[in-house]
């Protein structure tokens, strides 16, 4: 997963929410202090430690803090970090009563028991994207639950140089030609580059001819269905193959040498996500350029979509405070706030909607596009055989052998982890 993407590879639906308390019995003043006595004096978040997110969360949780004068204790956590920590301190009553995560560890956090279902009503989640909610969904003992409120949501695109590509490209034969007509290899000059292992960014090949990762019905995936090497994929893998080899992309290329190859004017296309958009602007300026993912088999090209969330622990004693902070730093308003400080898209539709800048509006665009990265355990057994898979195949490998030897790889992978 990388790291910024859903923290993915080894990353939202919207809730609208007016920033409502749980609400209260009118009917008596016994009620109304029954229920007081239940608000809690504190309640303690894991945010990540990223700088920009961290000034987010911490004026978000002070408006809270202040509105419904409960104390928000505000703990910055790596993400990577939070669920072996919570597994230790939530038994001993140490942890937090709502932490972040990648909707891409949904399933490890169900099988481990980390977090609780949520109960949200259709007004709660009617903001949300269609998109987002499938991500934060799971589904657990034959009932599909939210297991988070979604934060933000991340994708990739095609960033480019307009002092080399004087056009956006439209659709996969544009990029093609783009590579075709400005990369002279001798010289460190590149029409386009991607990384030959990377089923992150080469996902779009493979979907839009029919392969999956797993088979889904009903927001369920089925595990034992596996459709990376069927006849669609197939099919995607051979175009992807295109692309390397006779002088174009060389099969050695990484994320850092196509940063710096971008960053320095030499590349006029790359694949990337919006967290590369400050350096690339610092870079480039005006001259920089983006567009969702060019069309591939006629359809606008299917990119892995994650998302991040707030998850109520299921060892917090708050968790209906819990829920209402985490619906709170997600309602619109502050979705807006959050993107201006934080720079990432909201999961909140009309926050999204809102967003002016043409390229995180373009983001907005292919992450209706997208398909959210599967959410179950089993999901971290197919990245690395599928990356050396995607590595032989730009290499020049056969390309339906090679593809059934890595679902080989990833269904003895499954059975050997037990995630079934």
């Amino acid at each position: 997963m990388k790291t910024n993407r859903l923290f993915l590879i080894l990353f939202t639906a919207i809730f609208v929410v007016a920033g409502c308390a749980p609400e209260r019995s009118q009917n008596s003043a016994s009620e109304d202090q029954e229920e007081e006595a239940s608000k809690p004096e504190e309640l303690t978040i894991w945010a990540n430690d990223e700088e920009k997110h961290l000034e987010a969360v911490q004026e978000i949780a002070a408006d809270f803090e202040e509105r419904e004068d409960i104390t928000i204790n505000v703990q910055a956590k790596p993400v990577l970090d939070q669920l072996q920590e919570l597994s230790l301190a939530g038994p001993e009553g140490k942890g937090p009563d709502l932490f972040l995560q990648p909707h891409d560890q949904i399933g490890n956090i169900v099988s481990q028991g980390l977090a609780t279902p949520l109960d949200l009503s259709d007004e709660e989640i009617s903001g949300y994207s269609n998109t987002a909610l499938d991500s934060v969904s799971y589904n657990f003992e034959n009932e599909n639950n939210y297991y988070a409120v979604p934060s933000n949501v991340e994708t990739q695109g095609v960033f480019y140089n307009k002092e080399i590509v004087s056009e956006e490209p439209k659709n996969i034969d544009d990029l093609k030609t783009i590579l075709e007509n400005n990369t002279d290899a001798s010289k460190d000059k590149f029409g386009f580059l991607m990384k030959p292992n990377d089923l992150y960014f080469a996902y779009p090949f493979l979907k839009n001819y029919g392969g999956y990762i797993f088979e889904e019905e009903n927001g369920e995936f089925n595990t034992d269905n596996i459709g990376l090497n069927n006849e669609g994929s197939v099919e995607g893998a051979e175009l992807f193959q295109t692309f390397f080899g006779e002088g174009l992309i060389s099969t050695s290329t990484t994320s850092d040498v196509i940063d710096g190859l971008f960053t320095s004017g030499n590349v006029g296309a790359v694949i990337n996500g919006p967290w590369s958009i400050e350096n690339y602007q610092e870079s480039l300026g005006e001259d920089l350029g983006f567009t969702s993912f060019p069309e591939i088999n006629n359809e606008p090209g299917t990119t892995l979509v994650g998302t991040k969330g707030w998850f109520v622990s299921y060892y917090s004693e708050k968790k209906e405070w819990a829920k209402e902070l985490a619906l709170f730093i997600t309602n619109e308003e502050n979705q807006k706030r959050y993107f201006e400080i934080a720079g990432e898209l909201p999961a909140n539709v009309n926050a999204l909607e809102s967003i002016e800048d043409p390229i995180y509006s373009e983001f907005a665009k292919q992450v209706e596009y997208g398909t959210p990265m599967p959410n179950t355990p089993q999901t971290s057994q197919v990245w690395e055989p599928m990356n050396n898979a995607l590595q032989f195949i730009a290499e020049g490998e056969k390309v339906k052998p090679t593809l059934d030897e890595a679902v080989n790889q990833i269904e003895t992978n499954i059975e050997a982890s037990g995630a079934q």
